[in-house]
């Protein structure tokens, strides 16, 4: 197991920095995020929502061919492997994809994600089957990019879109070549939408898990509605203290023969980042070794 940071989590710190900090930690690795960077900090930057909205630990789309070797230089001085650029791109945006896939191809990284089409409530929301089969059609453009660039394209399982669930996903990329199109398994999102059986969740996957993410979540009681009931809220949780039970998740993983890359995607706002950080590394090789 090889584990690293996926970037998105250490949003006060620009490229040079996330890697001396991971370096000095013991992080085997990086997971780049990559997304278009605002010209100036936006006014009012909310502390839970840092992450998204001024994350300086961020490759910027616009300029990642140009930067893509130097990006490599930086993480190869400091012993760091590149896990993945990862993308906010969607499956139809296939002429956004393609400098993004000629980047990882220069600098030698083999792993793209992208995202796939949200389904919510929204009163306009197109219909789930006719979702799954235009995404289909686009995942096949995007299967013969990643053959073109000899980089491997994945899909990370997410609430509160069409790919929240392992039998979900899987619907989803039948019939696709493992060899370039792949999952990254992230228990933290199935608390919210998407639990399955961890067991089911990497037998109905197989070949196609390639990456996973590790954080946690928990629901907790919010306000009642008109009617009196109580409506539960999102929260992000420290990793030993959400839902999800990553000691099974990890055992799991394990039995498959797993023995690849590992990123914290960790949202959880209740301790400063770095000791966030030393947090997760410690208990994250302690699972593995007892899994």
């Amino acid at each position: 197991m090889k584990l690293g940071v996926f970037s998105v989590s250490m949003p006060e710190y620009d490229l040079q920095e996330t890697v001396d900090i991971l370096k000095k930690i013991g992080y085997d690795g990086v997971e780049w995020r990559v997304q278009t960077i605002p010209e100036k900090k936006p006014e009012n930057v909310v502390y839970e929502t840092r992450y998204w909205s001024w994350n300086r630990s961020t490759v910027d789309i616009a300029t990642i061919e140009e930067t893509a070797g130097s990006i490599r230089k930086m993480c190869d001085d400091a012993g760091l492997e590149i896990f993945g650029f990862t993308t906010y791109l969607r499956p139809d945006q296939t002429e956004a994809l393609k400098p993004v896939l000629r980047a990882a191809q220069s600098a030698g990284v083999r792993r793209v994600r992208v995202f796939t089409p949200s389904f919510t409530y929204a009163e306009d929301q197109e219909s789930y089957p006719e979702l799954v089969k235009k995404t289909r059609k686009n995942i096949g453009t995007i299967e013969q990019l990643a053959k073109e660039h000899g980089v491997k394209v994945v899909f990370e399982i997410h609430h509160d879109n069409i790919f929240s669930s392992a039998s979900a996903a899987i619907r989803l990329l039948e019939g696709f070549d493992p060899q370039y199109i792949g999952i990254i398994v992230d228990p933290g999102n199935m608390v919210y939408e998407g639990f399955e059986n961890y067991r089911k969740v990497f037998q109905i996957l197989g070949s196609y898990v390639d990456h996973v993410h590790i954080k946690n979540a928990k629901m907790a009681p919010g306000e009642r509605d008109e009617l009196g009931a109580v409506k539960w809220e999102r929260i992000w949780a420290p990793l030993k203290e959400g839902t999800a039970d990553l000691k099974q998740f990890m055992h799991e993983l394990k039995q498959t023969g797993y023995d690849g890359t590992i990123s914290v995607e960790d949202f959880n706002n209740e301790m400063p980042t770095l000791e966030k950080l030393q947090y997760c590394y410690d208990y994250i090789h302690e699972l593995w070794e007892k899994a």
